[in-house]
């Protein structure tokens, strides 16, 4: 019996001491992160899978798991499918699937902890059909099984300097105590750790590659905190950092704080905050406001400062990929060079760059057929040559106090075929009819998703995956709530207006499966467009991102004069931007592959 098989058939022992007839197993913690600690990767523990996104079900005999579109390769590698079924997620929801296959008057479990309350409602009306109930487990039965589960991490928290963060906590904290007046309300729950992180000016590493810390926290109507977070993980400058405005307590003393909340009324954001957190307010007799967390937005628009920060932290780590880029020019074609150390070697050129605090996600180092897979991250077990006439798709990202950087680039080794150069011309006309969009104030990212889909479009193609997410500035790599993604997608935000001073990613992309991947990304900034004549405020993007495209993947016949222009404008400001920080042969090579087309 495999590992995994043994995992689930314990899982079942252990849900039928609970007298349970089912589980539901998310992909996320306490705050509803999507990168999580390594003490909740219960899916990855109970699956094999690895991705950053998914969740199971388990009845006593079936067990499925649910993925979205850009990991439907990866979870039939990770995943067993003699025991777990693929499902497919928007397509089929966990609520679906229970209506069907629960069995009548079952009781399937759920860790309110991990769940939102909307997902609750959602769960338990699709099991009432069956006469079937959802049922709130007081310990997560993989918790009582899982031998050598890791404790959460114990690292200290440190102060985030306020000419980096642009604005002071306290005056974080009285933008929300005002809010709080104007909804008549006495306080606000954070749960999101980034929304902690921010708010309070701290950051952490309790999280692989997202530098925030385990904590809970309340922002009541006069401007002053209580911050929940292990005393361990508090050093004195961290305390005087705080100050007095703000009360410290023992992460665990959350759910007794919010039971004194008797007579209050509290705002609670029902799509970051789980189900426990409501519950626990309901039974104190607390008045709840569902409102968005008051964090998000301000976090999202960056200021000056964090603008500023992006921008040198941008350059540097174009420097790292210019100096990476170049090597493998070199290497590549020597053979030798494989996907596990590539990475690695680009690591190492990002730390020669100063100052990287850790990479913002685990590089998705894809040669051949593993570029076709969105999401994927290589392993011993997986690892490939890099080989002659192919494609390496590469997609990566620092950490640094500045700011946090994510960028895709796709490079032929060797001759790439026409078929190729088509479908890379043409991802990269998306990539430049998106950057160069103008558009009215109140747009939302699914209204400009089909700029970078159109050229893919007409011949047939599409890519399964959105085209741009928000970016944190020393935060989450994803963070919300912008999105620029299709109508209808299951990674929500899309409808969110894009705002002056928000950080998106600009990455379509193209997959065939089995044989190569293709994705072109820059981070972009929403900036405010004067245009002569215009009756509203026009919004469009400014590049973020400087690193050269591989011209050897451009086919220039299908190319305007204005998409030529934009390439040799780009090529310029790589060279003068990031050429100021490389020397040697790989200044040589960077504007020799930056001259124009």
């Amino acid at each position: 019996m495999s590992t995994h098989e043994a995992r689930l058939a314990a899982l079942r022992e252990q849900l039928k001491a609970d007298r349970l007839d089912g589980f539901v197993v998310p992909l996320t913690d306490e705050h509803m992160s999507e990168y999580v600690g390594t003490y909740a990767q219960r899916l990855a523990w109970l699956t094999g899978f690895q991705g950053s996104a998914g969740s199971a079900v388990v009845l006593p005999q079936e067990a499925a798991i649910f993925t979205d579109g850009r990991y439907t390769l990866q979870v039939r590698d990770q995943v067993d499918g003699t025991h777990w079924s693929y499902q497919s997620v928007p397509g089929t929801s966990i609520a679906d699937w229970l209506k069907d296959r629960a069995p009548e008057g079952g009781r399937i479990g759920y860790d309110p902890w991990l769940h939102t309350r909307d997902w609750v409602k959602k769960a338990r009306e699709a099991l009432a059909d069956k006469g079937a109930e959802l049922v709130a487990v007081g310990r997560n039965p993989i918790d009582q099984i899982w031998d050598g589960q890791p404790e959460p991490s114990k690292a200290r928290l440190v102060a985030h300097p306020e000419e980096l963060a642009g604005r002071s906590s306290a005056a974080k904290r009285q933008e929300m105590a005002d809010w709080l007046k104007e909804e008549k309300a006495d306080a606000a729950v954070l749960s999101a750790l980034d929304s902690i992180a921010w708010t309070f000016n701290v950051r952490g590493q309790d999280v692989d590659h997202t530098p925030v810390a385990l904590s809970f926290a309340l922002v009541h109507d006069d401007g002053t905190a209580d911050l929940f977070v292990a005393s361990e993980k508090l050093g004195d400058d961290v305390r005087q950092h705080l100050g007095n405005g703000v009360r410290v307590h023992e992460r665990r003393d959350f759910e007794s704080h919010l039971a004194a909340m008797k007579g209050k009324t509290v705002a609670a954001d029902p799509e970051r905050a789980v189900a426990a957190i409501f519950e626990a307010l309901e039974q104190a007799g607390a008045k709840i406001l569902q409102k968005r967390d008051p964090s998000i937005l301000p976090k999202a628009i960056k200021n000056e400062a964090e603008i500023a920060g992006h921008r040198a932290a941008q350059a540097r780590d174009g420097a790292a990929l210019v100096r990476f880029l170049h090597w493998l020019s070199v290497e590549a074609r020597k053979g030798g060079v494989d996907e596990l150390s590539a990475a690695a070697k680009l690591l190492d050129f990002r730390r020669q760059g100063g100052d990287l605090r850790d990479i913002s996600f685990d590089t998705i180092s894809g040669a051949g057929p593993n570029g076709a897979i969105v999401h994927y991250r290589v392993t011993e077990e997986t690892n490939r040559p890099l080989e002659m006439n192919s494609l390496y798709l590469v997609d990566s990202g620092g950490q640094y106090p500045d700011g946090t950087t994510d960028v895709t680039r796709t490079i032929a080794v060797g001759e790439p075929t026409a078929e190729m150069r088509d479908r890379f011309t043409r991802v990269l006309k998306g990539h430049i009819a998106l950057s160069a969009a103008r558009f009215p104030e109140g747009t939302r990212g699914t209204q400009l998703d089909a700029f970078a889909r159109q050229y893919l479009w007409q011949a047939g193609l599409d890519y399964a995956h959105g085209t741009g997410h928000g970016v944190g500035s020393y935060l989450a790599v994803h963070e919300g709530p912008q999105r620029i993604s299709p109508a209808g997608s299951s990674q929500a935000g899309g409808d969110e207006p894009l705002r002056a001073g928000m950080i998106c990613s600009n990455e379509p992309g193209y997959y065939k499966t089995g044989e190569y991947g293709i994705r072109i990304e820059n981070l972009v900034l929403v900036v405010e467009l004067d245009v002569a004549g215009a009756e509203k405020p026009v919004l469009g993007f400014e590049t973020l991102t400087f690193a050269p495209i591989d011209r050897s993947l451009i086919d220039t016949a299908l190319l305007t004069d204005v998409e030529r222009g934009w390439i040799d404008d780009y090529h310029e400001q790589v060279v003068q931007i990031v050429g100021a920080l490389v020397e040697g042969e790989a200044l040589e090579w960077l504007k020799e592959v930056c001259r124009p087309l």
